[in-house]
């Protein structure tokens, strides 16, 4: 007796490539759209940072113009919440200064940031925040120190 090879039919395995794109597209496309999304959201994190601190910074400069004249270095705080949030108005950002306890610039910033893959998912924005911290000077040396 004598087997017979059964030859295949052409149509043996039509749309198993079909199935296999389908499964493996999805997943491939949600990769991809964390490594990108990812990456924006780490960027908008870092600048939401930098603005904030520079904000800060821009509000520790906000010398009190009497005492300076007066000898004495310090920062006036309402000048200083002022001098902040026009930096982050400047730069058109969201943001919230506040002076805690009475010497230290506090800069908290929010930054959205539209995603580019993961709205395929539903997630159409990534909200990120930012803090930046400043100390006021208050002194009456030449140096901003508390001097004789």
């Amino acid at each position: 007796m004598t087997r017979q090879r059964r030859r295949p039919q052409p149509d043996a395995e039509r749309g198993a490539i079909g199935v296999f794109l389908a499964v493996l597209v999805p997943g491939l496309l949600l990769i991809i759209g964390l490594a990108v999304d990812g990456g924006a959201k780490v960027a908008a994190t870092q600048r939401a940072n930098a603005i904030a601190d520079e904000a800060a910074r821009a509000g520790g400069q906000a010398l009190d113009v009497s005492a300076a004249l007066a000898g004495q270095i310090r920062v006036d705080p309402a000048a200083a919440v002022a001098a902040a949030q026009g930096y982050l108005d400047r730069n058109q950002v969201q943001g919230a200064v506040t002076v805690v306890d009475g010497d230290t610039l506090q800069v908290t910033t929010t930054i959205s940031e539209p995603t580019t893959f993961l709205g395929l998912i539903g997630i159409s924005t990534l909200t990120v925040e930012g803090t930046g911290v400043a100390d006021l000077i208050s002194g009456t040396g030449q140096n901003g120190g508390t001097g004789p």
